[in-house]
C-alpha cells in the first residue's frame, strides 16, 4: 500500500504555494492501493474520478443517520433528508453561479440531462428545423439529436474542427440560420482536451434566435463554468467526474428556458394536480423530476461540490496543466507517438496513438505497471473518423495526480512501446 510521499522525499508541486496535490491525494482512500504489485497511478479521470472521504462519509452518514423519502413527509427523518437534498441543489446552483436553486434539475447523469432537453424540445421540432453540434461531441451529445433527425425530420449540422483540435468558428458562423433551433456543444472535449469559446458560441446562436446547450461533463471539472457569464440556456454536469457518485447529474436551465419545456417524464412529484380529466404540472425544477429522485447520490454530489469548491480552482487548473506539460515533455522525442489535439489553452487530457500498436494493447501493458488509462473510441466515433484513427489511448489528469504519476505514465508508455519493437 502506498501513502503520499513525505515532504522531504516528494517532488515539488508544479504549483507550489497555490495547491498541494499530496494533501488532496491523502483524502482519497483508493489511491493508497496497489495494482499488479505497483502503486496505483489513476489516469482515467475523464471517464470517472475517484471519491474523497468527504463524499463517502456524507453518503454513509445519510444512510446511517437520516434517510427517508424526500418532500411531503411530516416526520423528522423525511424533513432532515429533504433539507440535505435541497441543500445539495443550492450547492450545485452556487457551483455554476446559477440565478437560483430552482434553475437546477436533478437527473441521473449528463446523458439524461441532454436527453431531457432533446426530448422536451423535440416535441415542437418541425421537419427542416436545424440542430448544430460539433465533430468533437461525445455520443451522449450526438445520439439524442439524431433521434430528432429520425423521428421529427430535423436537420443535423456539424461544426468541423481544425487540425489542432479547435473548433472552426468561421464554419460555425456559416451554419447558423433562421432555421437553427438549438446549438449543443461541449465545453471541453473528452478526447482532445479542447476548451471551446462557449460564451462566443452562445452569443452567435442567440443572434439567430437559437437555444444553446453546453455539455459541461468535462468543463465542469476543468473550466470553472459560470452559466450567467456564458449566457447559455442549458448547462449539463455529471456527478461521477466531479469526484461525486454515479447516478446523479445536473441540468441547469434559465427560468425562461425551463418554463418553456414540456415535461420529460410523467409520475409522482412532477405534477400539481391529477384528476380523471386533466393534469397540471409543477413548476421547474420539479416538473422534470418524476418519481423518487437519486436522494443519496444528490447528497453525495453536494458534498463533492462543497469539497471541490474549497480549493482555489485556478491553482488546481495550473497544477493539472503542469502535469500534462511534464508528461508531454517526457515524450517530446517519441517519433512513434501521435498526440490528438493540441489546441491552445486545452485541458489536461492526453489522447494519443502509438505507431504499430493497438490502443487496447497499450493500455493493458501499462496496467501491468499500475497505470490506469483508457483506450478505444471514447464514445466519439465522428471525431475518430475526422482524425483518421480507429482507436486511441487516453491519460487524463485530476487534482490528486502528482509529478510522480506523470513520470510513471511516461515510463510505462515507453515500456509498452518497446514491447512492440
Amino acid at each position: 500500500m502506498r501513502s503520499a510521499p513525505s515532504t522531504a522525499s516528494r517532488s515539488p508541486s508544479p504549483n507550489e504555494g497555490g495547491f498541494d496535490p499530496y494533501a488532496a491525494r491523502a483524502q482519497f482512500p483508493i489511491l493508497s492501493r496497489t495494482v499488479n504489485g505497483k502503486p496505483l497511478v489513476y489516469l482515467d479521470n475523464a471517464a470517472s474520478a475517484q471519491k474523497p472521504r468527504a463524499v463517502i462519509d456524507a453518503m454513509v452518514g445519510a444512510m446511517e443517520g437520516a434517510y427517508a423519502n424526500v418532500h411531503r413527509g411530516l416526520h423528522t427523518l423525511a424533513n432532515e433528508t429533504t433539507e440535505a437534498f435541497e441543500a445539495a441543489r443550492e450547492t450545485a446552483a452556487r457551483f455554476l453561479n446559477a440565478e437560483a436553486a430552482s434553475n437546477i434539475v436533478w437527473t441521473k447523469g449528463g446523458t439524461e440531462a441532454v436527453n431531457l432537453v432533446a426530448s422536451s424540445l423535440g416535441q415542437s421540432i418541425q421537419p427542416g428545423d436545424e440542430i448544430i453540434i460539433s465533430e468533437m461531441e461525445h455520443h451522449s451529445n450526438i445520439v439524442p439529436w439524431h433521434l430528432l433527425r429520425e423521428r421529427r425530420g430535423a436537420v443535423l449540422k456539424w461544426i468541423p474542427i481544425l487540425d489542432d483540435g479547435s473548433l472552426d468558428m468561421q464554419a460555425y458562423a456559416s451554419l447558423l440560420s433562421e432555421r437553427t433551433r438549438i446549438v449543443s456543444v461541449t465545453h471541453m472535449s473528452n478526447v482532445l482536451g479542447t476548451i471551446n469559446p462557449v460564451k462566443r458560441i452562445t452569443e452567435m446562436a442567440h443572434a439567430v434566435g437559437a437555444r444553446v446547450l453546453i455539455d459541461g461533463c468535462q468543463g465542469g471539472v476543468h473550466a470553472q463554468p459560470d452559466v450567467q457569464a456564458i449566457g447559455c440556456d442549458f448547462y449539463v454536469l455529471t456527478g461521477h467526474k466531479l469526484y461525486g457518485p454515479t447516478g446523479i447529474g445536473v441540468l441547469y436551465g434559465t427560468t425562461e428556458a425551463l418554463e418553456a419545456l414540456p415535461p420529460y417524464q410523467g409520475g409522482g412529484e412532477m405534477i400539481e394536480t391529477v384528476t380523471r380529466d386533466r393534469i397540471t404540472y409543477a413548476k421547474p425544477p420539479h416538473r422534470f423530476e418524476a418519481g423518487t429522485p437519486p436522494i443519496l447520490e444528490a447528497i453525495g454530489l453536494g458534498a463533492a461540490l462543497n469539497w471541490f469548491m474549497g480549493f482555489d480552482r485556478a491553482a488546481v487548473r495550473a497544477h493539472e496543466d503542469a502535469l500534462y506539460e511534464h508528461a508531454r515533455a517526457r515524450l517530446t522525442d517519441a517519433g512513434w507517438l501521435r498526440v490528438l489535439g493540441e489546441a491552445e489553452g486545452k485541458g489536461a487530457i492526453l489522447a494519443f496513438a502509438v505507431e504499430g500498436a493497438h490502443a487496447h494493447d497499450v493500455a493493458q501493458i501499462m496496467d501491468r505497471y499500475g497505470v490506469a488509462v483508457r483506450a478505444g473510441l471514447h464514445c466519439c466515433e465522428p471525431l475518430a473518423q475526422r482524425l483518421g484513427v480507429t482507436s486511441s489511448t487516453r491519460a487524463s489528469f485530476a487534482l490528486y495526480n502528482t509529478l510522480e504519476d506523470a513520470d510513471a505514465f511516461a515510463d510505462a508508455l515507453i515500456k509498452a512501446r518497446n514491447f512492440f519493437v
